[in-house]
């Protein structure tokens, strides 16, 4: 078995598709096709993400110039500092991060990468993102209402946000928490349909371990997100109900328990960080092999580590209270599950090192920002050591060593992870090819600003700098660290000007970008398989998968790739 047949695919499971002119709503606004909705996804966190960034830029100004009254963006007080410390994080975690590494890949590369014509629910996919657009407004009004928005931190901590009257929130609060309980219930819908797709509609031949890794990483990240849920939108329902009906659940005059709702809000919290972890994990894994040309090292290890990663990440939630007043003596085994969680991170990037040994390596703007997602996720994980332990963590807790690692180890993933998924398929999710020169202007100011950033966030942390301080220089021990924090504010600055480019490529090459080739990247995986962009139903016949996705340097072929859906014949003679 030598030489290959290019492009054969199946016929016995060809369908014919219907392609009856459709209106304009139905084809870009209310569309049931999985890419268009991907993109739906993708535009709504790109958007949302300049929400964000601008209320991040807001509270590192008024870090940095505290007592400096600028207009429009010098000084604010602690109430509107608590507002943006509390809506940049919620938007960034739950309305950016999510969106853009579950929403729109998972929609645009499951049934793609699985050799499926759609999602297994196409109008329950549509209702998700609809439902998420929806959620999105109900953040943004809270802007709006009389008291203005949530201003109680990220996570919602009780008693303060258990009684408007300990907060001076009336309505802000209350929109905060529902907008979550809506998004919740999005990404409820999408995730059943992401694991029904992937188990009842894989192609012939894609056994579960030939699925690309993305696609486990996506699954997992669906699966854990069912599973934790629950509790925190039971705990949203209570806490709306101290707002607003006078119970007590989390207010300890009334007989309720304020830290119930710390439990409740971890043990969906720390999951939740894999679930956007995962997908970036995954996104990053694709890319390196490519790039290398040689698969993709520990491919099964991989996927174990992924699955114990899972199970593990429900049994850390209390590394987040060691100061809270629980029981010491609970400190001790969540400060081992917390560590254990460690080695199957450490196979996970001892492998994708692996992958890079000895291959033929591409540094293509999409390898650029995978191999960027490592270096940083590296540094994220080794300062997690330290907050795993008990003692050390008591130390840091409070302080800006847990933004620093908090951001290398989260944000890492969407920014070097997401946009090498972004660079890596938007010629497929386009057609077209993004700008090579403005890419790696993109990728290395990224870099310098990011660790620019968020390392000296370490340093500060250690001086003593705690969270949620609106003015640090009231502080006396603190004056001192100022120049670090006015070089925070610049570098951050830089970060967010950096994303423009970003922004100019794309707009630039979705108008007059290089039409991309089926294949531009001479990839494996099954999405390759089809046009750039696929058409409505992506396949005309429907795959047959006949090896893993990663068959690089294949000696049975004279390319150095070897597709899923290629089939070997034996060479006469």
């Amino acid at each position: 078995m030598t030489e290959s047949a290019p492009g054969a695919a199946a016929s016995a499971h060809a369908t014919g598709l219907d392609h009856d002119e459709i209106s304009f709503w139905r084809t870009y606004v209310f569309s049931t096709d999985h890419k268009m909705i991907a993109r739906q996804y993708l535009f709504l966190g790109l958007f949302m993400a300049l929400v964000g960034g601008f209320l991040a830029y807001a509270m590192r100004w008024q870090l940095a110039y505290p007592d400096t009254a600028v207009p429009g963006f010098g000084f604010v007080g602690p109430e509107t500092y608590n507002v943006l410390v509390t809506m940049h994080g919620t938007t960034m975690v739950f309305f950016v991060a999510m969106p853009i590494l579950l929403g729109a890949f998972g929609n645009f590369l499951i049934p793609l990468m699985i050799g499926a014509r759609d999602m297994a629910f196409p109008r329950l996919n549509m209702l998700s993102f609809w439902t998420l657009a929806v959620a999105s407004l109900i953040l943004l009004s809270s802007f709006l209402v009389p008291g203005g928005a949530a201003s109680a931190g990220w996570t919602g901590y009780a008693p303060l946000s258990a009684r408007s009257i300990y907060t001076g929130v009336t309505w802000g609060l209350n929109l905060w928490i529902l907008a979550h309980a809506v998004e919740f219930a999005s990404f409820l819908m999408g995730g059943v349909n992401f694991l029904t797709t992937a188990i009842t509609m894989r192609a012939t031949g894609m056994s579960f371990f030939r699925l690309p890794l993305v696609i486990w990483q996506q699954l997992t990240a669906a699966i854990l997100f069912l599973l934790s849920v629950g509790p925190l939108i039971a705990a949203a329902v209570m806490l709306l109900m101290d707002r607003i009906a006078g119970t007590s659940f989390f207010v300890a005059s009334g007989g309720g328990d304020p830290l119930l709702w710390q439990h409740l809000f971890w043990f969906f919290g720390h999951p939740e960080v894999y679930v956007v972890l995962l997908p970036a994990v995954g996104l990053a894994a694709e890319v390196l092999p490519v790039f290398s040309r040689k698969p993709l090292f520990g491919y099964r290890w991989i996927i174990y580590s992924t699955i114990v990663v899972g199970i593990l990440s429900f049994i850390v939630w209390a590394h987040h209270m060691f100061l809270s007043g629980m029981d010491p003596r609970l400190a001790m085994p969540f400060s081992i599950t917390t560590i254990l969680i460690s080695v199957p991170f450490a196979i996970l990037v001892f492998a994708m090192i692996a992958t890079l040994w000895g291959g033929s390596i591409r540094f293509s703007v999409p390898m650029l920002f995978a191999l960027g997602f490592v270096a940083m996720f590296i540094v994220g994980g080794l300062t997690g050591i330290f907050n795993g332990s008990a003692p050390a963590n008591i130390q840091v807790h409070a302080t800006y060593f847990i933004v620093g690692h908090f951001h290398y180890t989260l944000l890492s993933g969407l920014f070097f992870g997401g946009f090498a998924g972004i660079y890596f398929w938007f010629p497929k999710m386009f057609g077209r090819m993004m700008n090579e020169t403005l890419g790696q202007v993109h990728f290395w100011t990224t870099m310098i600003c990011f660790n620019a950033t968020f390392f000296p966030m370490h340093l500060v942390g250690l001086g003593g700098m705690m969270r949620r301080i609106a003015n640090p220089l009231q502080y006396e021990f603190l004056q001192s660290l100022q120049p670090i924090n006015v070089f925070i504010t610049i570098s951050a600055i830089g970060l967010a000007l950096s994303q423009l480019v970003f922004l100019v490529n794309v707009g630039w090459s979705l108008v007059a970008g290089r039409t991309a080739e089926q294949n531009p990247w001479q990839a494996t995986t099954l999405e390759w398989a089809t046009p750039s962009p696929p058409p409505h139903g992506n396949f005309d016949a429907l795959p047959v998968v006949y090896r893993g996705p990663y068959e690089y340097s294949c000696p049975e072929v004279s390319e150095d790739w070897l597709p899923q859906d290629r089939v070997l014949v034996a060479r006469s003679g």
